[in-house]
């Protein structure tokens, strides 16, 4: 076995070897220092979506430094064997990898991309409902509920909403206002050349939930109203919807208008918050991250 042969294991043991010192050498950065913060923060606007992004922002690297490593692959391989004059398996196996990771580069791109329209949305709507702390309410973000996110809690003394964002691009054909608007007929949104219910079903679902849960965890018979927000869409409704409101989050002090028969007092307001607190206080500080753990 010729020493070109060792090459590509040569190459790989010192690229292993580089990014474990690495690794190591920022590790012990971290020694002697710890972060500040022992309580574990609330959540954010679309944290779910953020961990997500950012997993996949991972992956994207990934792929990308494989697509970088093949052309030396083949290189090292046609070192190996050109006394053999024997490189096609080695340039199928190059070929086959290029189209295998291109294929996952564009997957996760265009996933990424729809990840950040909802963060973009969700972040958009949560600052928006943030300004009704001012009115007395508590405001809560991507609420944590059985195997799905709320993406918004709002308690307010004229009741618990629960809130589902959802970012839909728009169209951009020069169409004007009709581009812009969805329709709600009553019983799903008609968009610009597509037509979606499930919204309408997920928000009244989670509410379902969230009643429910609120309802074991405080004892009480608590309701729930199910709110379904499409930032940057004029909002047309041909049919009302009971029980549903739908808007575009840009006047979320609309929520306080909807007429209720029951208003929440201070001391229920205060044992609802602290059952959503407990359970939507769950993010660890990140800085230090190995010692902010240690309670």
């Amino acid at each position: 076995m010729t020493i070109n042969s060792w090459i590509p294991l040569i190459i790989a043991i010192g690229w292993l070897g580089i990014v474990s010192l690495l690794i190591t050498y920022l590790k012990s950065t971290n020694k002697g220092r710890r972060n500040p913060l022992t309580r574990r923060l609330l959540r954010s606007p679309g944290e779910s979506l953020r961990t997500k992004i950012e997993d996949l922002s991972f992956d994207l690297i990934y792929y990308f430094m494989v697509l970088l490593i093949l052309p030396l692959y083949i290189y090292t391989a046609y070192l190996s064997q050109m006394r053999r004059n024997n490189i096609v398996v080695p340039i199928i196996a190059v070929c086959v990898g290029l189209l295998f990771f291109s294929y996952k580069i564009l997957k996760v791109w265009r996933a990424r991309v729809k990840l950040y329209l909802g963060l973009d949305c969700e972040m958009k709507v949560g600052q928006e409902l943030n300004q009704l702390m001012r009115e007395g309410c508590y405001v809560f973000h991507d609420f944590p509920a059985e195997k799905f996110n709320i993406d918004h809690v709002v308690v307010s003394p004229k009741g618990i909403f629960a809130i589902e964002t959802k970012g839909r691009s728009k169209p951009d054909r020069g169409g004007g206002p009709a581009e812009r608007t969805v329709v709600y007929d009553g019983d799903a949104l008609k968009f610009p050349g597509w037509v979606e219910k499930n919204p309408i079903d997920q928000a009244r679902r989670q509410a379902e939930w969230l009643a429910k849960w609120l309802s074991s965890a405080v004892g009480e018979q608590i309701s729930v109203r199910p709110v379904l927000v499409l930032p940057g869409w004029i909002i047309k409704l041909e049919k009302p919807s009971p029980g549903l409101f739908i808007f575009n989050g840009a006047n979320p002090g609309m929520l306080l208008k909807w007429k209720s028969d029951t208003e929440l007092s201070d001391v229920l307001m205060k044992r609802i918050h602290h059952q959503l607190d407990q359970r939507c206080r769950d993010v660890e500080p990140v800085a230090y991250s190995k010692k902010a753990k240690e309670k």
